[in-house]
C-alpha cells in the first residue's frame, strides 16, 4: 500500500454517541434475514457435530491427499447446510423466536427507559 494513501487530507468526524448510534440503525431486522440466521447457526452447528460423527467413522483405507480431503470437506459443510434447511433438528426455530423476543424486549425497553426520561423532567 503507498504510504501517500495513508495521509489525512480531510477533517476527521467526531465520534458518534451511543444513543445517536442506536437511533440511527434500522428499526428492526426482517423475519426472512432472522430466520436465514437462525438456520445458518443450526448449519454451523450441524457441520460441527457431523465433523464429530465423521471423525469416529472407521478408516476405509483409501488415499488421503489434500484434494480428497478438501472434498470430504465440502461434503459435509453442504449435508449440515442441507440439513439444517430442509428443518434440522429444529433449533433455528428456537434460535428465531429467541432473536424476534430480544427485538420486542430492547423496543419495549427503549420505550420504557423514554418515559421514564419524560416523568423525571
Amino acid at each position: 500500500m503507498d504510504s501517500v494513501k495513508l495521509i489525512l487530507t480531510e477533517p476527521i468526524s467526531p465520534p458518534t454517541l451511543l444513543e445517536q448510534l442506536d437511533k440511527s440503525r434500522p428499526n428492526s431486522i426482517s423475519e426472512k434475514k432472522k430466520a436465514q440466521v437462525a438456520k445458518d447457526f443450526e448449519s454451523v452447528l450441524l457441520t460441527k457435530m457431523l465433523d464429530e460423527m465423521k471423525n469416529s467413522i472407521v478408516d476405509w483405507g483409501l488415499e488421503k491427499d489434500a484434494t480428497s480431503e478438501q472434498i470430504h470437506g465440502i461434503f459435509w459443510l453442504y449435508l449440515a447446510r442441507d440439513i439444517a434447511n430442509s428443518g434440522g433438528l429444529g433449533l433455528w426455530k428456537d434460535i428465531y423466536q429467541f432473536l424476534s423476543d430480544s427485538e420486542q424486549v430492547n423496543t419495549v425497553q427503549k420505550t420504557e427507559d423514554r418515559k421514564q426520561m419524560t416523568e423525571d423532567r
